[in-house]
């Protein structure tokens, strides 16, 4: 008798994009993990602007402009008066704690869990200790994609009702593009923020490039992870130095785009100065072939092991001295990029997806 696969709402934030040319790290991995054997998916989000993602079964749910409370609190009556409907043996809420808690008091009969990609002390529904033990309490469970981020949940809580259980993000690397031969690019890939540090990648390609003849660096991003990303005076200042550095930027690209410019490098540089909850763009550059350089800071160090250099985001004279070093070392390079690769296996999709399966069977059992 075949085995009928148990059902899965997958609740992303309410602005998430779902589509070509408009989708950010969440709704890329969220796509990836409707792989999870043993489970049917129903993604469920915003209105979207495009087509979505073929192949998917996804839900538009829009907010009653009658209803009160929160843009949070409104999209939760909305996915609840849906849910309640299909009744899903499991709900999945992305990043935003104060939905999957409103969620779990309107529909008491479905368990639902918590996938954090960010920071919870930043968020509603999480940001003090004393939030942070309730959402462990009244949840069916809390993911995060890193041990960094899994601390960040338990600063401050005396007595979780619930460990919080570390789950690393995904990549498919089947949809990789093939490695190719390197060129003599160094590459920014990520939102042009401070946070980011796209500034001190410039300020540090100024410094190695007058010693790298036959080198170039290039930014691919924008602000946001859309085409039509507000022109902010961030990026015009990083603009305007990236033009004396002789670093081109290139603007929003889609993700596809962005694997085939990690697949020509021969080095990514990731930044950031704030602590990355997990490190994707770092990932996705070990998993295209490229040597790495990344800052030590957040959960970038769980991601890149020994498979990257790492350098102060605050002392772009440390990233350039990384950048030269790699550059006139091909042995070097080469080296970490076949660490990188070997790393990155553990991220595939088909093991995460497995675990996934894993945590969502022991849920749907204690909750059933």
């Amino acid at each position: 008798m075949p085995i009928v696969p148990k059902k899965v709402a997958v609740v992303l934030p309410p602005r998430e994009g779902f589509g070509p040319g408009r989708t950010g790290a969440i709704g890329l991995l969220a796509r990836r993990l409707t792989q999870t054997p043993g489970f049917e998916t129903t993604i469920v989000g915003g209105k979207q602007d495009g087509p979505i993602f073929p192949g998917i079964d996804y839900q538009t749910v829009i907010p009653s402009l009658w209803s009160l409370g929160s843009t949070n609190l409104r999209y939760a009556g909305a996915v609840a008066g849906l849910l309640r409907q299909s009744r899903p043996a499991l709900i999945e809420v992305h990043n935003r704690p104060e939905i999957a808690l409103n969620l779990a008091s309107r529909l008491p009969g479905i368990p639902v869990v918590s996938f954090l990609h960010n920071d919870p002390q930043s968020m509603r529904g999480a940001a003090t200790p004393a939030e942070r033990t309730n959402m462990l309490r009244r949840l069916a469970g809390v993911i995060t994609p890193s041990n960094y981020l899994r601390q960040r949940v338990l600063d401050g809580v005396e007595t979780p009702d619930k460990d919080p259980v570390v789950l690393p993000n995904c990549l498919d690397l089947t949809e990789l593009p093939p490695h190719r031969r390197r060129e003599r690019l160094i590459l920014f890939a990520g939102r042009v923020v401070a946070d980011k540090a796209p500034d001190a990648f410039v300020s540090a390609c100024a410094a190695a490039l007058p010693y790298l003849p036959g080198w170039g660096a290039e930014i691919i991003g924008a602000d946001r992870f859309s085409s039509d990303s507000p022109d902010t005076g961030f990026v015009q200042m990083v603009r305007a130095a990236a033009e004396g550095a002789n670093v081109r930027m290139l603007g929003y690209r889609d993700h596809p785009e962005v694997l085939q410019a990690m697949a020509r490098a021969a080095i990514v540089v990731v930044p950031s100065r704030w602590p990355e909850p997990f490190g994707l763009v770092a990932l996705e550059a070990l998993a295209s072939g490229a040597a790495l350089i990344c800052s030590p800071r957040g959960g970038l160090p769980e991601v890149a092991g020994d498979a990257a250099i790492y350098a102060n985001p605050d002392d772009p004279a440390e990233i350039a001295a990384a950048i030269r070093s790699l550059a006139r070392d091909e042995t070097r390079r080469s080296a970490l990029a076949e660490a990188g690769w070997q790393r990155v296996q553990q991220f595939d999709v088909t093991r995460i997806a497995v675990r996934l399966a894993a945590l969502r069977d022991g849920v749907v059992q204690r909750y059933g």
